[in-house]
């Protein structure tokens, strides 16, 4: 599509009320924006607080168009920057979603290209606890894209605290030779940054300021639970789950 398409359309989103309109533009946006000259034209006509005004609408399949839409337009560093207003917004929509929901899973997709960065990390603090949430009670699909979120934030110094206090009593069911390799591996690399992030504070210190039920006491403190998982998971079949687990005791 050329600039004078994709004008059409934007206009076309902006003054219809039809949701079924509203997903096709959407759609054909979101198609639009996998190619990154057309990413530029759609912020340059203003394309993106048109849609991001569609995550006020009430009808979830069509804010599931508009945050897939911001996904892919969110790959350009100048969009993100536009695209930084809304992630509260979705960080409040991914909460509120039903869980394992498709919209839940486009805010995830959303928020894991808008954490590749630092930028925009502080503006998810509040939503650790619901993220640590969906990687205990979700499906294989959600544990995988949150666990794509929280990657990107434990590598974030500032973030640790934020995560190791956080309470997830079921998160050591991750690190088994049985689960998803994906979902291990991922599992694996959050603990490792948390790990590094932690390793040249006074872990004495450290403790008096995290609950016993807290990330932090079932990754980082003396944690003979985990240290098993570890120890069986060096006989791990995967080159890279066994790197991860090695990276991990040698911190």
């Amino acid at each position: 599509m050329d600039a004078d398409d994709l004008q059409k359309l934007i206009h076309l989103l902006q003054s219809t009320d039809d949701p079924l309109i509203q997903e096709q533009a959407l759609i054909t946006l979101s198609n639009s924006a996998a190619f990154s000259v057309n990413q530029d034209i759609i912020r340059n006509l203003d394309g993106l607080s048109i849609i991001g005004r569609v995550l006020s609408d009430c009808i979830p399949r069509v804010k599931e168009k508009a945050l897939n839409a911001l996904n892919n337009l969110s790959m350009n560093i100048k969009n993100q920057k536009e695209i930084q207003v809304y992630i509260m917004q979705v960080c409040k929509d991914i909460e509120s979603a039903p869980l394992n929901s498709d919209l839940q899973l486009a805010g995830l997709r959303l928020l894991t290209n808008m954490s590749v960065t630092s930028d925009y990390h502080h503006m998810m603090i509040n939503s650790i606890p619901c993220f640590l949430h969906l990687l205990s009670e979700g499906n294989e699909r959600t544990q995988i894209q949150v666990l794509k979120v929280l990657v990107n934030l434990s590598v974030n110094p500032a973030m640790t605290r934020h995560i190791l206090r956080a309470q997830v009593p079921s998160l050591l069911l991750l690190f088994d030779n049985c689960i998803n390799r994906d979902i291990l591996l991922r599992a694996l690399m959050f603990a490792a940054n948390l790990k590094k992030n932690v390793s040249n504070e006074d872990g004495t210190m450290l403790q008096n300021w995290y609950s016993e039920d807290s990330v932090f006491f079932t990754l980082c403190g003396d944690s003979t639970p985990f240290a098993q998982k570890l120890a069986s998971l060096l006989h791990h079949p995967d080159t890279e789950v066994k790197e991860q687990v090695v990276k991990i005791l040698t911190q």
